[in-house]
């Protein structure tokens, strides 16, 4: 029997590219809708919620969850699947779970100003949509902060990448090299190390350029003003471009020469493992401390540097760009690391698997909640978000807010 999964919210295209690989579910994927960098990020393919309205996403969600067997969701899919009265799995991979809505003035460790500025209410609220979860999951250096807060965690460090989009057999863009080119395509920002990367360029001693993509941080105060002043202080070496879709991201690691990732987490994203299957050298900080499960045996991360202070970052900079055979040393490791921990197959199978367990324990996705309760979730979520009483008491009387 084929498992009819329903994703809502799919950060990063992660279940896009799972739904290419398994076998024995169905995923249907239901995102949020496309804005500022979401029109690049995205994946062309989504269906969407038609606006950020939370009624009208689970207005939406409750018109056809009887034609699932279970939800998985991402982000602020977790807070529609629980008023939608589903059984999920929350899957989270940043920001949702290391600066938890459910924590008081929580905040990322990269910065000093909180991230969320959440009443009593909302936090209590959040904390609910974090508890109805059937299962909590995370990948490698997000695992270490989901089980401070979950006891009913499981750690999943596949990260699967679709060999469809990339691979090595893509055509480069047509574009003149003068030199040595990095490619930089991640968000500028103190998360993504770009402050570190600014300053080990001025340790830096060989000659080469960085075509850096036109995207920054914008969240909170302190994120925006940060990630304007690196913006605004280009060191010499770094050119930008104009963002690219992710369908035209192969073309940019074909081009280049090496790729320039994630400086500050210690861990891979999905650009490294990317770049890396389209045959290209990744600079990536790797902090030993993470651990990382394949195949339940622990394995280590090939990426380097190992520190992430500037000029160690500046040194294997400079070993990049004047020894080719440095560069392919590197390369052998990391392609044969990124080959396993990024198998799609094996990923579709994992999660078939677990599907199929979960379904097995909960064989509705309704968790058939009351509706009297049900009501007073949305009441509950609506005085949390500060609106009037005008505004919930057409949910009292079984009307939608339009």
């Amino acid at each position: 029997m084929v498992l009819n999964i329903l994703v809502i919210s799919d950060v990063g295209n992660y279940f896009k590219t799972v739904s290419k690989y398994v076998k024995n579910s169905k995923i249907h994927i239901i995102n949020f809708p496309k804005d500022g960098a979401g029109v690049y990020t995205y994946d062309e393919n989504y269906k969407l919620f038609q606006n950020y309205k939370v009624t009208d996403q689970v207005k939406e969600i409750e018109k056809n969850k009887e034609n699932f067997d279970l939800a998985v969701v991402m982000g602020a899919g977790e807070r529609i699947a629980y008023l939608a009265d589903l059984n999920y799995i929350s899957y989270y991979v940043g920001r949702d779970i290391d600066a938890p809505r459910f924590i008081k003035n929580s905040r990322e460790p990269w910065y000093k100003e909180p991230l969320h500025k959440l009443n009593f209410l909302e936090r209590a609220f959040y904390k609910k949509t974090f508890n109805s979860a059937l299962l909590h999951i995370a990948p490698t250096w997000v695992f270490e902060y989901l089980k401070k807060y979950s006891g009913n965690n499981m750690k999943m460090d596949l990260k699967p990448i679709d060999l469809t989009l990339f691979d090595n057999d893509v055509k480069p863009i047509l574009k003149k090299k003068e030199k040595f080119t990095f490619f930089c395509p991640q968000r500028m920002g103190i998360p993504k190390g770009t402050d570190i990367l600014w300053e080990a360029l001025k340790f830096c001693k060989s000659d080469f350029e960085i075509l850096q993509v036109d995207w920054r941080d914008t969240g909170t105060d302190e994120e925006n003003s940060s990630s304007l002043n690196l913006r605004n202080n280009l060191p010499s070496q770094v050119k930008l471009i104009p963002m690219i879709k992710r369908k035209e991201m192969p073309s940019y690691y074909q081009w280049c020469d090496a790729v320039i990732g994630n400086l500050r987490i210690g861990s891979f994203e999905y650009v490294e493992l990317e770049a890396v299957m389209c045959k290209k050298p990744v600079i990536n900080f790797t902090d030993k401390k993470i651990n990382i499960i394949l195949d339940d045996k622990e394995v280590e991360s090939p990426f380097i540097p190992e520190k992430n202070d500037p000029k160690s970052v500046a040194e294997i900079i400079d070993k990049f760009v004047l020894s080719s055979e440095f560069r392919e040393k590197i390369f052998k490791k990391e392609y044969e690391f990124v080959q396993h921990i990024s198998d799609p197959i094996k990923a579709g199978e994992w999660w078939d698997s677990l599907f199929k367990k979960i379904v097995e324990k909960n064989p509705s996705i309704n968790k058939k909640t009351s509706k009297i309760i049900l009501k007073f979730r949305m009441i509950n979520f609506l005085i949390a978000n500060r609106l009037y009483y005008k505004k919930f008491k057409t949910i009292i009387d079984g009307k939608h807010d339009k």
